[in-house]
């Protein structure tokens, strides 16, 4: 099962380090071999929250989020992102861009690091919503009692998320916008402004994406009361296409989108991370692209083996380093934080949720909590 389901990331891994080593030499090779290894420690975290959404969806969107999902991951994010911050921070057009990476790469990346603090902003904001929403909801395991059964109860307010976003996002724009980078000169308007379209996008997609979700789930019931009344009380009854594990059709796509975003925002930092290592796009892209198939194919492994139903914790980890990333996001604004910290936080914060999810299991007398239904990714995937 491993092979079947890293197979296509080892491929990939072989031939870009080839091309590599052709294209650059050695030291080419070590480069896209360092930035792989970049994206893979900076995104884990990622992983674990798509499982927790691929799992909701069929088969045939979770093929499309590996396939088309993947394209957009690869080209869109690690490629053609960093030109279109560069055509639209320079005011250029995509092909004086796209010239002005290959021929000038310190300038492009200096117009790419310059447009940091409206990045850190949008993904800020995008990834500390997903936070918020998570640790103000009331949920049946608790990993931090003492954090979440009062963020919980705290949570009932509505609107509370957004209420604190926005005081975070104008604490933000007021303290870490202004002299960005010691000399950069103000932010705070493009701090504000990019802050509020993440949070904008955050509302749009996963509202969206929630209401078709809510609108299927009770579509199911219905069709599974209808059955039961047919075939009699304790009759067992088939998944519906909008069951927990078979969501379609327009849940299914803007879940799709609400992943992509997701998928954005996490690679904000391994992109801009990786001008540390080089400014060769080329170089960049095939090395955080070898990155995102592993993340990808890590996803796949988590779903199919039942991970988080198993190790009830992990989901509360991944968002615990989420909230940690959104907040590192922001203090880059105006300081710079190593790459090395940023990884770091969300393996160890992970480690330690999985850790607490084994001792739990072991407490409990069982190697996995199966008290869930485990979601099923069919081998076609």
């Amino acid at each position: 099962m491993l092979l079947k389901t890293f197979g296509w990331s080892f491929a990939i891994t072989v031939v870009g380090l080839v091309v590599a080593g052709v294209l650059w030499g050695w030291q080419g090779l070590a480069i896209v071999g360092i930035l792989s290894i970049l994206e893979i420690s900076l995104s884990f975290d990622n992983a674990v929250i798509n499982a927790g959404i691929l799992r909701k969806m069929n088969a045939f969107w979770q093929k499309i989020f590996l396939t088309v999902g993947i394209l957009i991951a690869v080209f869109g994010m690690r490629l053609v992102f960093p030109v279109v911050i560069v055509a639209i921070t320079a005011k250029l057009g995509p092909i004086e861009a796209v010239k002005l990476a290959i021929n000038d790469k310190a300038h492009y990346q200096e117009l790419v690091t310059s447009a940091h603090p409206a990045i850190a902003a949008f993904g800020g904001m995008f990834l500390l919503m997903i936070f918020l929403d998570f640790i103000f909801e009331e949920r049946d395991y608790k990993w931090l009692s003492w954090i979440e059964k009062p963020m919980a109860k705290m949570g009932k307010l509505d609107m509370l998320s957004v209420i604190i976003a926005l005081v975070v996002l104008l604490v933000s724009a007021m303290t870490l916008a202004t002299d960005v980078a010691h000399g950069g000169g103000d932010k705070t308007a493009t701090v504000l402004l990019a802050g509020v379209a993440g949070l904008i996008t955050y509302l749009v997609v996963g509202g969206i994406s929630g209401y078709f979700e809510g609108k299927l789930e009770e579509d199911d019931e219905d069709d599974e009361d209808d059955e039961e009344n047919e075939a009699g009380a304790g009759a067992p009854v088939a998944n519906g296409a909008g069951s927990a594990v078979g969501l379609a059709g327009k849940a299914a796509f803007f879940m799709f989108l609400y992943l992509e975003v997701i998928d954005a925002s996490f690679s904000f930092d391994g992109v801009i991370g990786a001008f540390a290592i080089t400014n060769d796009i080329f170089m960049m892209a095939l090395g955080l692209g070898i990155g995102a198939m592993y993340i990808r194919s890590l996803t796949v492994f988590l779903v199919r083996k039942g991970t988080l139903d198993d190790y009830v914790y992990l989901e509360h980890g991944a968002h615990y380093a989420i909230g940690a990333l959104a907040v590192i996001l922001l203090i880059t604004i105006r300081y710079e934080v190593s790459e090395v910290v940023t990884g770091l936080i969300g393996i160890v914060l992970i480690g330690l949720s999985f850790a607490s999810s084994v001792v739990r299991n072991r407490r409990e007398g069982k190697p996995g909590d199966t008290s869930g239904t485990k979601a099923e990714v069919t081998s076609g995937v």
